[in-house]
């Protein structure tokens, strides 16, 4: 239940086979990793590994954290700011100009931020970068729209922007009550994400759990604005090409965010969420064990099909596969 937080596990046992790599036929490697399956009550009906301890759901945290913001007073009414505020995205054209917009309208300089100079995630547009001669900056790190709410949210509020990413900082605080709770646990770690911010440490269930409860809010609450206004502007979370924006495009009320180090989860109203991490890291597996999942609660859509196995190349032609052994 929202609002009930409980403590986790203190250390996150490892996972299951999840998916096997197979090349000429030939099985090269497995991914292990731990999946769990919630109906649309919130019960739990399938999993492997383990779903209970707490692992670091890194950019999968982005919606609580997207709603904490709100409830504190983050000025944003478009969709289309707050889908940013919520993404990883992939640092194109269109994704730049609305962080400088939201920058220029605190009238901060992209220097305010804290997250670390880096080139576009999304493989075109780091093309693009290079090719144009261009290097790192700020605001094409993929996390720029979040750290560009953060600013705003500490305007609004009245809170020093100086040190705005510490973990004792009043608006870190606010983020971490609304990750704990919607996910329904207490953080078992506090860790530093790769954009300088802080990242909690929850179970795959509560997880889960909390991206349920965002697509299951009332229409017109905080949670529901966030997760409608992600679901509105998919290329705005990731990218063109980005993972879960082609999941929420080719699922109609489909919730998906990735995160770091393998972690995805997904929600759709009615029907259940599911949350997977890969132990090793691997995006590759994350997405056929997330085909298969949804699979398990009935949803089907050619999306699903596009990405139930990953093709291995040899020789720029198909040999094999990257595909779900749960």
């Amino acid at each position: 239940m929202v609002g009930t937080v409980h403590p986790v596990g203190k250390t996150y046992e490892g996972g299951a086979p999840l998916a096997e790599v197979v090349r000429s036929g030939f099985v090269e490697g497995v991914h292990r990793g731990s999946v769990v399956v919630l109906d649309a009550t919130g019960a739990t009906v399938a999993g492997a590994g383990d779903v209970t301890s707490p692992v670091f759901p890194r950019s999968a945290n982005k919606p609580m954290q997207a709603v904490g913001m709100l409830r504190a007073g983050l000025p944003l009414t478009d969709p289309a700011d707050l889908a940013l505020v919520s993404a990883s995205h992939a640092g194109e054209e269109f994704h730049l100009a609305r962080v400088g917009a939201l920058l220029a309208r605190a009238g901060l300089a992209e220097s305010a931020l804290h997250c670390p100079p880096d080139l576009p995630v999304g493989e075109a547009a780091r093309a693009a970068v290079l090719r144009a001669g261009g290097g790192p900056s700020r605001i094409q790190m993929n996390c720029s729209g979040k750290h560009s709410g953060m600013l705003l949210t500490c305007g609004a509020a009245g809170w020093a922007r100086d040190g705005y990413w510490r973990p004792e900082h009043p608006l870190q605080q606010r983020l971490r009550d609304a990750i704990e709770e919607f996910t329904g646990e207490r953080a078992a770690a506090v860790g530093v994400d790769g954009c300088g911010a802080p990242v909690l440490a929850v179970s795959l269930t509560g997880l889960a759990g909390a991206y349920l409860r965002l697509v299951s809010a009332e229409p017109g609450s905080v949670p529901r604005t966030v997760a409608d206004a992600m679901r509105a502007h998919p290329e705005l979370v990731g990218g063109t090409e980005a993972d879960d924006t082609r999941l929420m495009r080719g699922i109609p009320g489909l919730l998906a965010k990735v995160g770091a180090e393998g972690v995805i989860a997904a929600a759709l109203p009615g029907v259940g969420a599911v949350a997977v991490k890969i132990d090793d890291g691997a995006g590759r597996a994350r997405m056929p064990v997330l085909v298969s999942a949804l699979r398990r609660l009935g949803v089907a859509a050619p999306v699903l099909t596009e990405y139930a196995e990953l093709p291995l190349f040899g020789g720029g032609v198909p040999v094999g596969a990257v595909r779900p052994l749960w």
